[in-house]
């Protein structure tokens, strides 16, 4: 019997074949083993197991072995990405290399589809640190209102239907999405979602108030977020948040 030979366009690009070696070096646990606490770490790391890429993960225990970054990025700030032996620094370069790099047929774009999406949530950071790092007592009751009104802000904009559900159901009055842009994770929320982690777990422990229960957009996406692997996988131990912050809380008199 004659056995054919598979068509030419079955056979699998040479691309296919040359894989590229990806490293990423994140920060290590207090225990020097596990992932610690780093949400631009954690944010490439998400973004590595979205892609769908194989890829070595490196932690480096900060006290002890940043020697193991200083032949080929001496003095860089974690998260550090080596591809086929190239070394990029800086988060937002590297994940717009990754982008590039890692793009369709052969891996999804992760850029989200509304501007918007990209935005939401961007100032909550920043409000939260200025409210848990506050010297002032005096100061905690405003600095607390203004993360509320942006936790607020974030809640509208995930329980507002974007346009595609509107487009399939004109008369949607609250979101039915998963994530920030639609039901699939984008780089919107591997940006977004560490940071969330840390405003819960440390206001919680801290000043015993967490992100409010009425914040159901926010808690949708936050329990969404923690059925999905690339989030429940990349997220640091709650305990080594809390010790990172440890230092610069002031305690509650």
């Amino acid at each position: 019997a004659l056995t054919a030979q598979p068509p030419l366009s079955q056979q699998p690009p040479p691309s296919m074949a040359e894989k590229p070696q990806i490293q990423l070096f994140v920060k290590a646990s207090e225990d020097g083993e596990s992932v610690g606490h780093c949400p631009f770490c954690q944010r490439l790391f998400m973004v590595l197991l979205l892609k769908g890429v194989p890829f070595t993960l490196t932690t480096v225990d900060v006290k002890r072995a940043l020697d193991v970054l200083k032949d080929f990025a001496p003095g860089a700030q974690l998260p550090v990405l080596l591809y086929n032996g190239e070394p990029k620094t800086d988060t937002v370069t590297i994940e717009d290399f990754l982008e590039d790099k890692l793009g369709p047929p052969m891996f999804p774009s992760l850029v989200p589809r509304y501007r918007e999406s990209s935005l939401a949530g961007n100032d909550i950071f920043h409000k939260f640190s200025t409210f848990i790092k506050n010297p002032v007592p005096a100061q905690d009751e405003a600095l607390q209102r203004n993360l509320l009104r942006a936790l607020l802000k974030l809640d509208e904009y995930l329980s507002a239907p974007l346009e595609y559900e509107l487009a399939h159901d004109p008369h949607l009055r609250a979101s039915q999405r998963r994530f920030l842009d639609g039901d699939q994770l984008t780089l919107a929320d591997c940006n977004l979602l560490p940071k969330l982690n840390i405003v819960q777990v440390v206001c919680q422990h801290y000043r015993r108030f967490g992100i409010p229960k009425d914040l159901r957009g926010v808690w949708r996406y936050l329990n969404g977020a923690s059925e999905t692997k690339e989030f429940k996988y990349t997220c640091p131990n709650s305990e080594e948040v809390v010790q990172a912050y440890r230092s610069v809380v002031r305690s509650l008199q």
